[in-house]
């Protein structure tokens, strides 16, 4: 939640839950005790169970869950109370949580009692938050916490509330994996929701800010630290202000800034119903456009920035018109990737189930059309998708661009892919063909080639080369530049194999193209660094 937003007036949210440090200390224990973990879950319930809770269908998960809890796996009950909205008793609690005990979730505020006079063994609870554990693993090695939230639309059965804080969700794990995780000083987090993406950034960096315009989504950001602070590196802090876009931070600069900003496109009439956590409160992408034209004040020299955004593709227009304007002032230099088109309708039909609404409400067909007429209006034809990755310049550092639309995915996250691309489009960005020829260059071990032969042909019709990490690229290049990257193992300058296959094209009376081939070469070759097909040898083998 970055933005201003309008939500609805009426809430049945609880209150916010207490941190009282030596509940959450006892809750923890009990949580990896019951394994209620990532893990843990993956045990008990089975692959088809697990498929349909990602379709939002909870029937399978609970006819497996059942038996298990009345059986007293803990892990089942916990799973039932805090994900999936049915009730416990106090004895089950007490018997799945020994330590924090039912009086300890009722004091945290993260239970009530439901339809009962008098409070005993048998009186039944509900959870008044979505508990649930994350599990991950980073540079820095393996993650194990439990994030708090609002709960969603399979343990309410209700639509979303405009002051909802979200859990982690798909968006919010793929700005987790596009991020670079290099160590730093200071760190943003810019509408940091439950917090998820401040508790990774403490990871590496010493001191996190975390900004929201919504208290509810600050004070969750703080109890999912406090629950999870025993994890953290010593010494690193993670600190919350309120407020709307860079306002909390003005005036300051961060070596990493992650965002994932509200930036869905939502019509601003009457009866259309808002999201803080997705609704920035501005007309089509100008939020969006309005961050990045301003963030670059904001990093300092070598900073990241690392967001997820949408923008609008008007009739006729490049997929990239829109987020090439935003950017024409800023001093940044820009790696921004498009992954997925929609079309406006599907665009409205996808952000009104995210809130709750399906095609069965009567506010489907009116908040539909309101949608389709504000993209009419702006003649928008389709809403694009996709991670931008800012970097600020050091000194004598020239800044660059770069646009591209790749729908593949490869193997891995694209955090460290990204890092490396950004470094080496600044590197590249410094060179002419001389310099670049003075550089050692390595294939990247998950590249492979792939030639494709016309039946009873010697010569390949067409020579690919294909990653299988990152974004899973398939470039197609010459028979030139296979010849040059099949060699290049980090222990030579390029330019010794570029004198070498000049000497071959002579030797074959082909000197003619040695110029064209050598040009062609370096062409692709910046291309093949850019994307990580290459990489940069600092410390050559043959040193």
């Amino acid at each position: 939640m970055v933005g201003m937003s309008t939500a609805q007036t009426s809430s049945t949210l609880p209150p916010t839950p207490t941190i009282d440090p030596v509940l959450l200390a006892r809750l923890r224990a009990d949580l990896a005790s019951a394994r209620y973990t990532a893990d843990g879950i993956d045990e008990i319930l089975s692959a088809p169970a697990r498929a349909a809770l990602e379709r939002e269908n909870p029937i399978p998960a609970l006819r497996e869950l059942g038996p298990l809890a009345e059986r007293g796996t803990a892990s089942a009950t916990l799973m039932r109370l805090f994900t999936l909205g049915r009730t416990a008793t106090r004895t089950e609690l007490d018997r799945a949580l020994p330590h924090v005990r039912t009086e300890g979730l009722l004091a945290l505020g993260l239970v009530r009692e439901v339809g009962s006079e008098k409070s005993d063994a048998t009186s039944a609870f509900t959870a008044t938050f979505d508990l649930r554990p994350y599990q991950a693993t980073d540079d820095f090695g393996d993650i194990l916490w439990w994030i708090v939230s609002d709960l969603g639309e399979l343990a309410t059965g209700r639509a979303l509330e405009g002051e909802h804080v979200l859990g982690i969700g798909g968006a919010t794990s793929t700005l987790i994996a596009i991020t670079p995780r290099a160590k730093v000083t200071r760190a943003l987090d810019l509408g940091t929701g439950c917090g998820i993406q401040a508790l990774h950034a403490a990871r590496h960096a010493e001191h996190v800010v975390a900004t929201d315009i919504s208290e509810r989504a600050l004070t969750l950001t703080e109890f999912n630290v406090a629950l999870n602070r025993a994890t953290l590196p010593a010494g690193h802090v993670i600190e919350t202000r309120k407020g709307s876009m860079l306002e909390p931070v003005s005036g300051e600069t961060f070596d990493l800034i992650v965002s994932n900003p509200p930036f869905v496109i939502t019509p601003r009439v009457a009866g259309v119903e808002t999201w803080t956590y997705r609704d920035g409160g501005a007309e089509g992408d100008t939020l969006v456009a309005s961050l990045l034209s301003e963030i670059d004040d904001y990093l300092a020299p070598g900073g990241i920035a690392a967001m997820l955004a949408n923008w609008e593709i008007t009739e006729g227009a490049e997929w990239d018109a829109r987020p090439r304007t935003w950017l024409e002032n800023s001093s940044a230099s820009a790696l921004i990737v498009q992954r997925a088109i929609e079309d406006p309708a599907s665009y409205a039909s996808t952000w009104l189930r995210d809130g709750g609404v399906t095609d069965r409400d009567e506010r489907w067909a009116p908040m539909t059309n309101a949608w389709l007429d504000d993209f009419a209006s702006r003649n928008v034809a389709g809403i694009g998708f996709g991670h931008v990755l800012l970097t600020k310049p050091r000194d004598g550092e020239k800044r660059f661009e770069h646009y591209a639309f790749i729908e593949t995915t490869g193997s891995g996250p694209l955090g460290p892919r990204y890092a490396e691309m950004l470094r080496a489009r600044a590197h590249l960005a410094q060179l002419d063909d001389a310099a670049l020829g003075e550089l050692v260059l390595a294939r990247a071990d998950d590249v492979i080639e792939r030639r494709h032969y016309t039946p009873g042909d010697e010569d390949p019709m067409v020579i690919d080369l294909v990653q299988g990490g990152g974004f899973g690229r398939t470039l197609q290049i010459d028979t030139h530049t296979a010849a040059i990257v099949g060699p290049l193992t980090g222990e030579y300058p390029l330019s010794v194999f570029l004198t070498a296959y000049a000497s071959l094209l002579e030797a074959a009376d082909q000197a003619e193209h040695a110029e064209a081939a050598r040009d062609a070469i370096m062409r692709t070759t910046r291309t093949l660094v850019e994307w990580g097909f290459l990489h940069i040898v600092e410390q050559p083998k043959a040193a």
